[in-house]
């Protein structure tokens, strides 16, 4: 995403910026339309260990999105989500994301995850999760 300034010129959002625009669609539960608007198109995801059915590394924004809803489908009810304020520091921020989910097949579990990223020419290229 880019911002018009007063010059008509295009310039790329800042890191202050992309990380508010996440937080404000992740808490929406809008993940897919974050990565569409802020992910660049060769963005990687790292979790912290591969589970059955996610890899560790996911390479590609559209493999990213088939993860996302991949893990959209396995959710059966979302109890609650809570997404902190971003913590910036130069091109990467954080924050922490929390959930109280039913899995289909797997049950209620609460998670907690570090969410990290970076960001280059105003687009995020990877995200890592720690929990």
């Amino acid at each position: 995403m880019v911002r018009l300034v007063a010059s008509s010129s295009l310039i790329p959002m800042k890191t202050e910026e992309i990380a508010q625009r996440l937080v404000t669609l992740c808490r929406e539960k809008k993940w897919e339309a974050a990565q569409k608007e802020l992910y660049a198109a060769d963005a990687i995801s790292f979790e912290p260990h591969a589970m059955p059915g996610f890899e560790k590394e996911t390479r590609g924004l559209p493999a990213i999105i088939e993860k996302g809803r991949k893990f959209d489908a396995g959710v059966e009810t979302m109890h609650t989500l809570s997404v902190s304020e971003p913590l910036v520091a130069g091109s990467s921020f954080a924050c922490t994301m929390k959930l109280d989910a039913t899995f289909k097949g797997e049950g209620r579990m609460n998670m907690t995850e570090l969410c990290v990223y970076d960001v280059k020419d105003g687009k995020i290229v990877s995200e890592q999760f720690h929990m």
